[in-house]
């Protein structure tokens, strides 16, 4: 694919030029980092020290004789134990740290590594930014909301219909967790903890920073497919979890009858609300934003449905006759396992302060990505299911 950039005299939100800057993006590397890459490539005229562990999704972007190569650069660096991140920070006019463990496998199986990856590691990032005045956007998540306060009420008490009680709201709405023995809630309770180190930051110490409370964001690159571009025993998030049942042909799971709802915002939607944040400073500091698309609602059941259907359509498939089955959490996640019952942001502070709202609809943002993992994947899960049957 040939892409040349399109990029013009840039202006802010509210009519200002914006200057071109230095970005040290800690992983850029992953399913965010390299859509974000390629739109500060693509479209703007800022640079990125992009830092991770992998580059294997913005190698396409790394190779030389593009029109941006002289404004990425790939520092292939471990944050835990790398004092080459100090300096990478004090080069830069802004720093976005997208570096975390974010799959809910992972949380009841390694929560020492869960809470030490999204608290403890980024210490340091926040701390540089503090000691060398640079501006942080640090990526949380919608999971710091916990459970919503209606998951309390009885299941008939019309109340559960309230937007009152399940909405969730930046500023007002409560962060409720749930027993220390479920592990499930230890990444939560690091990002909780991380954002109000740098909330604190912020109050103390005059650190700028922006808070970013993803719902759900879907596309191309989201995730790995087990055996193939990641470890066989790992169990990615739902997406990939399901996209990886429908190459192989097998019933999607739903854990605990698939009744959770969720909320799913298209990347490229969500990644135009993080550059307005990286260019609106002045309406973007201080603050913390959700970025989901609320308009997107689906159980889980109804998500499963949903794929099914788009993936039947991309890869010529006939539907299968038992699409879905149901498993309990604990015969898929382990002992630990707890969930929320509804995550559906409020977007009143990010249409106000950034003038941003999603556009693509569930069923186009699932059509794009499915089409993708059908053409990358499909062939190289038919090669691997092949080779097990033939051993």
């Amino acid at each position: 694919m040939v892409v040349t950039t399109r990029v013009g005299v840039r202006r802010n939100l509210d009519g200002e030029q914006v200057r071109p800057l230095k970005l040290c993006i800690i992983g850029a590397g992953g399913f965010i980092g390299s859509h974000l890459c390629e739109k500060l490539m693509w479209d703007t005229h800022h640079s990125v020290l992009a830092v991770d562990v992998y580059g294997d999704k913005i190698q396409h972007l790394l190779s030389p004789g593009k029109s941006w190569s002289d404004r990425i650069e790939f520092y292939k660096i471990n944050i835990k134990h790398d004092s080459r991140l100090e300096g990478l920070i004090k080069l830069s006019d802004l720093v976005i740290n997208l570096a975390a463990i974010c799959t809910p496998a992972d949380y009841n199986t390694r929560p020492l590594d869960t809470i030490y990856s999204n608290f403890i590691d980024a210490l340091p990032v926040v701390q540089y930014c503090r000691v060398y005045h640079k501006r942080l956007i640090h990526f949380s998540t919608c999971e710091v909301y916990g459970k919503t306060i209606g998951s309390f009420l009885p299941a008939d008490s019309p109340l559960k219909k309230d937007p009152a009680y399940y909405i969730l709201k930046e500023d007002e709405s409560p962060c409720i967790f749930g027993p220390i023995e479920k592990q499930r809630w230890s990444y939560a309770c690091a990002k909780q903890l991380i954002e109000r180190l740098i909330y604190a930051e912020g109050a103390e110490n005059d650190l700028e920073f922006t808070i970013v409370r993803p719902f759900n964001w879907i596309g191309p690159r989201m995730d790995f497919i087990p055996g193939i571009d990641g470890p066989s025993e790992s169990v990615p998030r739902v997406l990939a979890c399901f996209s990886n049942n429908l190459m192989r042909g097998e019933p999607l799971k739903l854990v605990d009858g698939g009744q959770s709802q969720r909320t799913f915002v298209y990347i490229k939607d969500a990644i135009e609300a993080v550059l307005r944040m990286i260019e609106n400073p002045a309406r973007a500091n201080g603050h913390t934003f959700n970025v989901g698309n609320p308009h997107n609602e689906l159980t889980v059941r109804e998500l499963a449905e949903l794929m099914t259907d788009v993936y039947c359509k991309v890869s010529g498939n006939p539907r299968p006759a038992v699409p879905t089955i149901d498993v309990t959490s604990m015969e898929f996640y382990g002992q630990g396992y707890d969930d929320s019952d509804k995550r559906i942001p409020d977007m009143t502070i990010i249409k106000k302060q950034l003038e941003w709202e999603p556009k693509t609809p569930v069923y186009d943002l699932m059509e794009s990505t499915l089409t993708y993992q059908h053409t990358t994947y499909a062939q190289a899960v038919k090669k691997a299911m092949s080779k097990t049957l033939a051993n």
